[in-house]
């Protein structure tokens, strides 16, 4: 199969790539050059960018497109044009395009529109996020019909991660001591290791098949994460489960903050995902020990995500104050 990644060098492409490549499929990249270069010197690269400047993509034709960065609505259906005459087009998406997120979505479920947002851009904060995902996958249909092929990841975690959230956790229980998770321990929370997602998305681009498919695991419960965590570390941490409320009385934000966490009702949905068709179509998911490890051996914490130790602290001594 010759296929061609948009993007490739980073996270989910990056894996996709590496999936493709151990296959012995013949892969292309068209990126701009700046992330990780050096990378995969065994793939055809194609430089250009997609705001702008597309011209190296003129007249190349490939079994399947994967498009691993696609946010503004006119970006994509740029590069679906200039692509028209391949096989397949995968475009990575959402499970924010969902209207209401306050249940789990199905690939039936209404898609949010943006209301009186634009369409050009995508905000800073992130609140069109979505509704521009949702605009992104019409712009591919416009263009390749039934061989479109949308796939809506939930929370992408792994090696490589660049978010830092779902890294967080293995890197902060590593640390032991006490350490502040969200209660209760049964309440669940769905991700995606980025090489299951990679590997079966490189399945579906070989099937050649178009459709809508969600793609995360259908859930592991908070205890079963934190526990994993203590075991693959190995530490001596010793977990608070404080209950929501009491997170949300003290302005702990909710995400990023602690991540993962949502206790906002209308948000409980990104934890709820329907993944049946999916899991039907072959996405199959690694034992949640390897995604741990693999997060700490090729994960790094960030700045924008997980509690400070002076928060955490904080937060401990209000609520044994308050107990």
């Amino acid at each position: 199969m010759r296929l061609l990644v948009v993007g490739g060098t980073k996270f989910l492409g990056r894996a996709v790539v590496e999936a493709a490549l151990g296959r012995g499929h013949e892969v292309a990249l068209f990126n701009r050059g700046r992330t990780n270069p050096d990378l995969f010197p065994e793939a055809d690269r194609i430089l250009g960018d997609r705001d702008g400047d597309l011209s190296s993509l003129s007249g190349r034709r490939f079994d399947a497109i994967i498009d691993t960065s696609g946010y503004v609505p006119r970006l994509v259906r740029a590069s679906s044009e200039a692509l028209a005459a391949s096989g397949l087009y995968l475009f990575v998406s959402s499970i924010s395009v969902y209207a209401d997120l306050s249940v789990g979505p199905n690939e039936s479920s209404p898609t949010a529109g943006l209301g009186e947002h634009s369409a050009d851009e995508l905000r800073e904060d992130y609140a069109n996020y979505g509704a521009l995902k949702a605009l992104c996958e019409e712009e591919v249909r416009t263009v390749f019909g039934p061989r479109t092929l949308i796939v809506r990841p939930g929370l992408i975690v792994g090696p490589h991660d660049p978010t830092g959230r779902f890294t967080y956790w293995p890197h902060r229980i590593a640390r032991g001591g006490d350490v502040v998770v969200p209660a209760p321990a049964n309440r669940k929370v769905q991700f995606v290791d980025v090489r299951d997602l990679a590997a079966w998305m490189v399945d579906l681009a070989e099937r050649g098949e178009g459709g809508t498919y969600n793609a995360v695991q259908p859930g592991t419960p908070w205890g079963d994460l934190a526990e994993t965590c203590r075991a693959v570390t190995g530490s001596d941490a010793r977990f608070a489960w404080l209950p929501g409320a009491f997170l949300v009385e003290q302005g702990v934000g909710q995400w990023m903050e602690l991540p993962m966490w949502i206790e906002e009702a209308d948000m409980a949905g990104l934890h709820q995902a329907d993944v049946s068709r999916a899991v039907e179509a072959g996405l199959t998911f690694r034992p949640l020990e390897e995604t741990v490890a693999g997060t700490l051996a090729a994960a790094q914490l960030t700045e924008t995500a997980g509690l400070r130790p002076e928060r955490e602290g904080a937060l401990l001594a209000a609520w044994k104050e308050a107990a």
